[in-house]
């Protein structure tokens, strides 16, 4: 009983400071917890310039939705030297808003990340406030654990008083309990919150580089187009003269490459020691970077009027090495030196094959058995220069991949 008694007493005594000395144990504002006043002002300062950026970014969309709008517009006109321009130009002032309204993007979310920041400051240093007044109340009952029965009747004038202030006291401590698992709870929130910002932060960062390189890309067709011109002396006609002949050009090769892996196949059932399974990894990028500058049946791409990319363009500076996607049969080299376009085809197991277009160079025979990963020749696509073609947007690989002879996408396969 006097244990009990000892530990009344001491909550009594801890009711006494409470209300005598509130400061001291649930006190006002030392300094530990930011300034209300000045919190509120630098969060809504903060939340002004999200808003601000937010504007920012649905201006930059409007006039995004423009250049697109002018875009299609040329697409769906009659294929010509000048619309073919304006198309390039308009792609490049839409790419370069892109690449503005991702930056305003990450811009924004850095403020509200430091708006983040700044309320997990001011709940931290609150919680360790909760938890200061928590330790001071322990240290108070410890220091007075040996307090005599005789204190109890000289602090209290009935022991009706005595179960009013316990009660009040056990409240109080609920209280305190309740308000820290309140703002522990807030504390994961938002730091949770922080996380995902900063990974969103970190994938527009990634969007960004993309974005960079799309431009680069879309300058140096550009680039391309003016040495296109300079061919055909600015003439409208020579132009559509060039678009013909370059459409000849790649319907003869589709169609030569489609009878070629029928016959070939044939062949190959009859050939006994070809083993043409696919690789277990599957097909592995032909040329490094893998940045892909045109995908497949790409809706931006410059001359889809006059024919589908059925493939992939993979930038490759000039004479860059190409590997061999998969192991398999070289069926068709088609390469004489000249400027005229130039491919390689393989033929794998699972009914895939392969085509390596714009070569300017071959390491490799028809007839023979390559692996994966073996270099098979060089990468072209230069204008003017061998194996290009007649029409090309500059140095890359035409990377196709075809199943049962019909071209598919390429980077369904590629890892």
């Amino acid at each position: 009983m006097l244990k009990k008694e000892i530990l009344l007493v001491s909550i009594i005594f801890i009711v006494g400071l409470l209300f005598g000395t509130p400061a001291f144990v649930f006190g006002q504002n030392n300094g530990g917890v930011l300034n209300d006043e000045a919190l509120n002002q630098e969060v809504e300062e903060l939340n002004s310039q999200i808003q601000g950026k937010k504007s920012q970014m649905q201006d930059l969309q409007k006039r995004q939705e423009q250049y697109q709008a002018a875009i299609k517009q040329k697409q769906s006109e009659k294929v010509s030297l000048n619309n073919q321009l304006s198309i390039l130009d308009n792609r490049l002032a839409k790419s370069q808003l892109d690449i503005e309204m991702v930056n305003t993007d990450i811009d924004r979310i850095k403020l509200e990340i430091q708006k983040t920041d700044l309320d997990i400051k001011n709940k931290n240093e609150k919680i360790e406030q909760e938890k200061q007044q928590i330790a001071n109340i322990l240290e108070l009952l410890y220091k007075r654990d040996n307090v005599t029965s005789l204190e109890i009747l000289l602090v209290n004038d009935s022991f009706a008083d005595f179960l009013s202030q316990v009660k009040y006291l056990e409240d109080i401590n609920d209280s305190v309990k309740t308000s820290l698992d309140d703002l522990e709870s807030y504390k994961r929130q938002l730091e949770k919150e922080k996380k995902s910002l900063e990974t969103k932060n970190a994938e527009l960062n990634k969007l960004l580089a993309d974005l960079q390189d799309k431009q680069s890309k879309l300058s140096y067709e550009k680039g391309s187009k003016a040495v296109i011109i300079k061919q055909v002396g600015e003439s409208e006609k020579q132009f559509q003269k060039l678009l013909a002949s370059a459409k000849k050009e790649q319907e003869a090769a589709a169609a030569d490459i489609s009878n070629i892996e029928r016959i070939i196949r044939a062949k190959l059932v009859k050939k006994p020691g070809y083993d043409l399974d696919l690789n277990e990894g599957g097909l592995v990028w032909p040329v490094g970077r893998n940045t892909v500058t045109a995908y497949f049946h790409d809706p931006d791409y410059p001359f889809r009027s006059i024919f589908e990319h059925p493939a992939v363009d993979i930038r490759a500076a000039q004479g860059s090495t190409i590997k061999a996607a998969a192991s398999g049969y070289v069926a068709r080299v088609k390469f004489d030196g000249s400027s005229k376009y130039a491919y390689i085809m393989l033929i794998h197991g699972d009914g895939l094959a392969t085509v390596y277009g714009h070569v300017s160079g071959v390491y490799v025979h028809e007839d023979e058995y390559v692996t994966q990963g073996q270099n098979i020749g060089l990468s072209g696509g230069m204008p003017g220069s061998a194996g290009s073609g007649g029409l090309t947007t500059g140095p890359h690989l035409h990377f196709e991949v075809r199943l049962n002879g019909i071209p598919v996408d390429p980077l369904s396969y590629l890892p």
